[in-house]
Order: C-alpha cells, then structure tokens, then sequence
C-alpha cells in the first residue's frame, strides 16, 4: 500500500474501473431527482438538506434501492470527494488562512491525532477491541466532515470568523485523518514501524500531496492564461482538481490535501490572474453546481448504506463508539483552545463548543471504514460502528447545532 492516503490497496486504474462499475445513469438520474425534491422540501419546512437527504436515502434503502449506484470507499474516494474539496477550498482566502494558520493547522493535526488516540483507547478499553481495529477506528473517524460542516455554516449564515474556522478546519483536518489511517494501515500491514520512519513517510506524505496539487493547478492555471474562452477554463479546473487526486494517488501521497492546494491555489492565484473575469464567474457557479451534485449523492447514498447495517448487532460498539468520538472530539478542541486562549488567535468559550458539537462525521469516515482491512475480526463491527456515529453525527447533532449558531 506505501502510506498512501486514499483507499489502501486500489491503483488509479481499479479505482476507476470500481466506479464506472457503481453507475448506472437511470438510477443517479432518479437519486437527482429525490436530490432536488429533498431540497426544495428541506428549504420549506427549514430541515438542513443533509438530514433531509440521508432520511430520503434511508427510505430509498429500506425500498430496496438504490440497485447498483451503491456506495463504495472507490465511489466516494476516486469520484465524490474531489469536488467537494476542491469546491471548498475555491473559498479559503490565502490571507485569512496565512493570519489564522497556527490555529487551524493545530486543530487539524494536533487536534486530529489527540482524538483518534483518545477514540482509540477507550474503543480498546470499552468495547475490547484489539489494538490494531481501535487504532484504525480512531483514525479514520477523527475526521469531521466538510461537506456537512460546510453546508450547515452557509445554511445558519454563521458569523464569518466561525465560519471560516470551521470550515478550514474540516477540510484540512480531512486530509490529517486519511494521513493518520494510512500511517495506522501500513504499520498493521506490516511496514517500517519505527518513530523515524513513521515521521519520514508523515512527511512525504503530506508534503508530497500539497506539492503535486501546486504543480498541477499553477500548470493548468497557465494554460487558462492563454484561453479566452470560459468552457475552456472551467475544464481546466475541472482538470485540476481531479488531475490533482488522481497523480497524488499514482504517487501514493495524500490526494485530499493534493485536491485543497489545487484548490486553493485556483481561488487565490488562477482566479482574476489566469482566469478571464467571465470565465472565473463560470468556474464559481460550475464548482457550486458540481458540489450540490456530490453533496447530494453522497448523503443519499449514506442514507441508503445505513439502511443496510447491522447496527442491532453491535449496539454496544456502537454507543461506545459514539461516546468515544465525543470525548475525543473535546479532547481536540478544549486544550488547543486553552492552548491560543492568550493570543491573538484565541476563541471565546461559545466558538469553542460549536466546533466541538459540530465536528460532525461523514462521507471520509465511511470511505476509510470501508476501506478497512476485511482481516480484522472486529471488520464488521468497525464498519458498523461508523455508520453508527455517523447517523448520531447528520441526525442529533445536525438537527441541534444550528440552536448553538444562533447565539454565535
């Protein structure tokens, strides 16, 4: 596997292969349909969309569909996640995120790797899992996700500070979490465990990812430079933020942090320079297109891959694992807030327990859960457990998160 950071194992070409055979173009075409029906009913009766849609894609499982549009770690790694990075990262100002750098940066690694050790212990403790499932659960569920996080802050129109907060945070802490699952799978399986080459390969692993995203978006940047039509320009970014995925993957660097440099470095640096002024516009309104898309699908297909857990079979996993993401959660946020609460960077107590109840989990978390070693004895409950949380996350905390928002 090397220390990549997307599903372990699939090279570029079984990950597309693994997708091309989930699409079945009647049936995506239906789940837009339910997609656009949710959120017109979500906007009217103000349910966030992404509990709108995993309710939709319950019902839709517990019918029996969808048939072979079916959820997959490949799905949501080679497919799904790009977009909804890349979109994402359009927004992140340089200058703010330079500014509050130290912050975000803590939270997503500092903040990431104190959860999963926390989650990690109390899973062992708890739930008697052995060391290597409670590790990997760690890992792959430190991380929040962007797209509910990202969703919800524009839905509440959150202060811009929170906000900003978190949402750089969710994103960068995505690719901290595929890092650390990574680092987790390949000691399991086997590699260089010592403290030198774990460091060594977090290293290259992380800066070989923020590297191939800057050298694939400043080329297709420069390439836009020369066009003058828009479609031309929105293709190019279209380019990048796949192109940037997919050689992070071929490299076995971590892809979602290859996706974010590209798409940062296309918002901040492409956009007004490279990019014509219509077809920056064009590219804005494809990428916020292309991310309800995904969004959509993503939450529906959770939905419907919730529907099919056995989560009555491991109900006390489960709770604990619930309880666990929780502890760890505030093990990430409380002490790095004491840790700013002196300088310029500090958060007051409300921020802090917004990010901490919204750290809600999703679509990464089950693509690493997915992506798990089928070895492990404890690979059903893991797998189970995940969704479990991630239920808890979209439908208890999703549906309460926007009272706390209100006092922000």
């Amino acid at each position: 596997m090397g220390f990549a950071t997307g599903p372990p194992g699939p090279t570029l070409t079984r990950m597309t292969q693994s997708m091309m055979q989930g699409m079945d173009l009647p049936e995506l075409g239906l789940l837009l349909l339910v997609a656009c029906c949710v959120a017109i009913g979500s906007a009217r009766v103000r349910l966030p969309y992404a509990v709108g849609l995993v309710a939709a894609g319950l019902a839709l499982g517990l019918a029996g569909f969808p048939g072979r549009a079916a959820l997959t770690g490949h799905l949501l790694f080679g497919a799904i996640l790009p977009p909804l990075i890349f979109e994402a990262a359009l927004h992140l100002g340089w200058g703010r995120f330079r500014r509050e750098a130290p912050l975000v940066l803590s939270l997503a690694f500092i903040g990431t790797a104190l959860s999963a050790a926390v989650v990690a212990g109390l899973m062992h403790g708890l739930a008697g899992w052995g060391w290597p499932a409670a590790l990997l659960f760690g890992a792959l569920i430190a991380a929040t996700d962007p797209v509910s996080v990202i969703a919800m802050m524009k839905e509440q129109q959150a202060e811009p500070r929170l906000r900003f907060l978190m949402e750089a945070e969710s994103i960068v802490n995505d690719g901290a979490a595929a890092v650390l699952f990574a680092l987790v799978a390949g000691v399991i399986e086997g590699q260089a465990a010592s403290p030198s080459a774990m460091a060594l390969a977090l290293a290259t692993t992380v800066g070989g990812g923020v590297l191939a995203g800057l050298a694939v978006g400043a080329a297709l940047m420069l390439m836009a430079g020369r066009a003058s039509d828009p479609l031309v320009e929105i293709a190019l970014t279209l380019l990048a933020a796949y192109g940037a995925f997919w050689l992070a993957d071929g490299l076995h660097v971590s892809g979602v942090l290859a996706t974010l440099a590209a798409g940062m470095l296309v918002g901040n640096w492409g956009k007004g320079r490279h990019l014509s002024a219509a077809g920056g516009q064009a590219a804005l309104a494809f990428w916020e297109f292309a991310a309800f898309l995904a969004n959509s699908l993503v939450f529906l297909l959770i939905g419907s891959r919730e529907a099919a857990q056995p989560i009555t079979a491991y109900l006390w996993p489960a709770a604990m694992g619930t309880l666990a993401v929780l502890a760890g959660r505030a093990a990430a946020i409380y002490p790095l807030g004491a840790l700013f609460a002196r300088s310029r960077l500090a958060m007051d107590r409300l921020t802090q327990h917004i990010l901490f109840w919204g750290g809600l989990r999703g679509a990464l978390a089950i693509a690493l859960a997915l992506e798990a070693p089928a070895s492990l004895p404890e690979h059903a409950a893991l797998v189970s457990t995940a969704f479990a949380v991630v239920a808890f996350s979209i439908f208890v905390q999703g549906l309460s998160v926007p009272r706390l928002l209100a006092r922000a």
